[in-house]
């Protein structure tokens, strides 16, 4: 099997609306995909659809050559789908540390339990130090998460997300709302993941420099529909998306 994800069709309407549009769409294993497209192109609705926050009008999710169109989020999650949000989601008022321990946990399928053998928790808490050095946070462990700046806890919400295994990451503006001098380690954090090529990653992001240097491809949405699907050079010689995008967008981001 060559492709850990695929859309056929992939189709929901609002009433008269419909946001996404007939999109088809094949993801290899291990394969960077980026999705850009101006606000109200249908992005975020897509990756709803993809981690089952929101269910098709018609059309289908195949992941892992398992049809999941209509598998809720936790589900899709077991199956090695792991989603970030635009809002972080850690619990603040534990430490970095525990954060991750306890995805390292959950993953393992295990709660506290007084009976069971002191190893297997320090097993758990070696992984999540290597977790946390994987993101850069190892000298922020014992930080309340609530006291970690805006990227910082990006990061974490990183670092919980690999500790899930997921065989694939979706991240939703993993950039959104963080300050320009945060970026260049959000983007550290994501190319060494890509770097170990061992699971395949979808990203949605409007830093066009960002997007140009990460992907292996780029998927282009505008008013719902695939307008266009290649490789970074292909999508920036691409005149349709240069008068129907790029142009304007690009302008703003450098």
């Amino acid at each position: 099997m060559d492709s850990i994800l695929e859309t056929r069709d992939l189709t929901i309407a609002f009433g008269g609306h419909t946001a996404v549009n007939e999109v088809s769409l094949h993801i290899p294993n291990n394969h960077f995909k980026s999705i850009i497209g101006p606000n109200g192109a249908g992005k975020t609705t897509f990756f709803n659809l993809l981690s089952g926050q929101l269910k098709p009008t018609k059309g289908q999710v195949i992941f892992k050559g398992a049809d999941v169109t209509h598998l809720p989020p936790p589900l899709r999650t077991r199956l090695g789908m792991g989603r970030s949000f635009q809002i972080t989601n850690v619990f603040p008022n534990l430490s970095v540390f525990e954060n991750v321990r306890l995805a390292v946990q959950s993953t393992a399928g295990v709660r506290f339990n007084l009976f069971s053998h002191f190893s297997k928790f320090k097993q758990f808490e070696e992984e999540s130090l290597q977790l946390l050095d994987a993101v850069f946070l190892g000298a922020k462990a014992d930080a309340l998460a609530k006291n970690l700046a805006h990227g910082e806890k990006r990061k974490l919400e990183i670092a919980m997300l690999l500790a899930l295994k997921s065989d694939l990451l979706l991240l939703d503006e993993p950039t959104a709302g963080i300050s320009l001098e945060e970026v260049p380690a959000i983007l550290d954090v994501i190319r060494s993941i890509k770097e170990r090529r061992d699971r395949a990653i979808v990203l949605i992001e409007h830093k066009m420099e960002m997007v140009l240097d990460l992907s292996d491809s780029v998927t282009v949405l505008f008013n719902g529909r695939l307008l266009a699907d290649g490789t970074p050079e292909d999508i920036m010689q691409n005149e349709l998306v240069q008068s129907a995008y790029l142009g304007g967008l690009y302008d703003d981001a450098s």
